[in-house]
């Protein structure tokens, strides 16, 4: 194989991306970056000294001021919904943005696709994954209609999703289940979790059945964001030769990852929730076995090249925070990618907390199944309504009671018929925001009375 160094491709085509991506480590060469990209030792008040072993110091206020662009007067606690963009990151998708207009033949036909190359060889390391097993993507949703309608294709097949997958997930497998036959089942998991055995065992029931040809799994659960035994899931649908599909979109940055430890069958995930990076940065893995039967949801010129070939044009769009994924890794690394995510744990707990001593409620899972966030069960007094059993309206009211009226961003889940808040936690959260929640949700209490509308 010649190096890229040795060899002109002139134009850069997505054809060329298989032959890229298969240059080893040792002779592989970077293409040259052409934009100054931060360093993040040269930032004001970036020092060594503000680092310990083990510890993350640049956090809570000082952080949120550094290095977000979030409002001063709001108590942020839904980092988990659309994340929060790392300042210094929008900042280099920006430039990306000016350079590429600045010559745009040069960029796009020349210059990108090697690119997004080095970002996919990059990325593939930070997830532990083989660099052709990965492929860049716009935001979970596009790999998840990629592989879901590659995959389901008629009445023999069972997939068996979660009672806690996400809602857009589950309908777009209802969606092709109506147009393909295919059968749908769920497997129903009861709130609170005492531990992953009670997961296992409703899942074994269903794969007890004989039936089931592909299991789609949530990693970390949008609703109730606990952490799913992905890697038991895995093994045992793996014996019974069934495929798995996990949806890691909460995973990336608030857990640690190896996809060669895990061994998904797919998986995606997203760069803009707990990693910070632009919004239209995400990844798909799709294990080597089923690349050839994987087609993008948007079908362009790789068509035929290869599996990263395929994916890596889906026609012309803002590629910027894709290639600003540079950026947030090498921010990570310096922080100290365990402290950042210890720290959001620890943070995250702390806070849950709080509620609950101040609230008298407990949470729906253990702590050690919670990464980043958290679910608290609301106060009793939240728990029925003058008039009918709780659901989604209900939630919203509570909702955007504490946004309207304290400035308080989170959200409020409904969860077989029971409220609960959904805490997050990033590097710039501190205890004094829970508290704030903690005294709203009394207030709202205090002044509502017993009962909901």
């Amino acid at each position: 194989m010649a190096s890229q160094t040795k060899r002109d491709f002139g134009s850069f085509h997505s054809s060329n991306v298989q032959e890229l991506l298969s240059i080893p480590d040792v002779d592989y060469q970077s293409p040259k970056i052409p934009i100054k990209l931060p360093s993040f030792d040269d930032l004001c008040e970036w020092e060594t000294d503000g680092l310990e072993d083990g510890k993350l110091t640049v956090c809570g206020r000082k952080a949120r001021k550094k290095y977000f662009l979030l409002e001063e007067d709001c108590c942020f606690l839904n980092h988990g919904a659309f994340g929060g963009v790392l300042k210094q990151a929008m900042s280099v998708a920006q430039q990306w943005q000016e350079y590429s207009e600045r010559q745009p033949l040069r960029f796009y036909d020349r210059e990108l696709i090697p690119l997004l190359v080095m970002v996919s060889r990059e990325l593939a390391k930070f997830v532990g994954c083989d660099a052709k097993d990965l492929v860049l993507v716009n935001n979970a949703t596009y790999g998840t209609n990629s592989v879901l309608s590659s995959v389901i294709s008629g009445p023999q097949d069972v997939i068996l999703t979660f009672n806690n997958t996400y809602g857009a997930v589950k309908k777009l497998v209802q969606h092709l289940c109506q147009k393909t036959g295919a059968v749908n089942r769920e497997v129903s998991i009861s709130l609170p979790i005492t531990d992953k055995q009670q997961i296992l065992h409703d899942l074994e029931i269903e794969l007890e059945k004989g039936d089931v040809t592909l299991v789609v799994a949530d990693h970390i659960p949008s609703n109730t964001p606990f952490i799913m035994p992905i890697k038991d899931i895995i093994v045992a649908c793996h014996v019974r030769k069934v495929k798995v599909f996990v949806d890691g979109a909460h995973v990336l940055g608030s857990l640690p990852l190896s996809l060669r430890d895990l061994d998904p069958d797919f998986y995606v995930s997203n760069a803009h929730k707990w990693l910070c990076c632009p919004k239209g940065a995400a990844f798909l893995y799709v294990k080597s076995d089923y690349q050839a039967l994987v087609r993008p949801a948007v079908v362009s010129h790789g068509l035929g090249s290869g599996f990263n070939s395929e994916f890596v044009w889906a026609g012309l769009h803002d590629y910027s925070p894709m290639l600003t994924l540079l950026t947030v890794m090498s921010f990570w690394e310096i922080l100290g990618v365990k402290k950042v995510q210890d720290y959001m744990h620890q943070t995250v707990c702390h806070g849950a907390k709080i509620l609950t001593q101040a609230w008298g409620t407990t949470l729906a899972a253990p702590e050690h199944m919670f990464a980043s966030m958290a679910l608290v069960s609301l106060p009793p007094s939240f728990q029925s309504t003058t008039s009918s059993l709780l659901d989604y309206s209900h939630a919203e009211e509570v909702q955007n009671k504490l946004y309207h009226q304290f400035n308080i961003e989170v959200p409020i889940k409904c969860f077989q018929g029971k409220l609960y808040v959904r805490l997050s936690a990033h590097i710039y959260n501190e205890a004094s925001d829970y508290e704030k929640l903690a005294k709203a949700v009394l207030m709202i209490v205090e002044k509502k009375g017993n009962k909901l509308d």
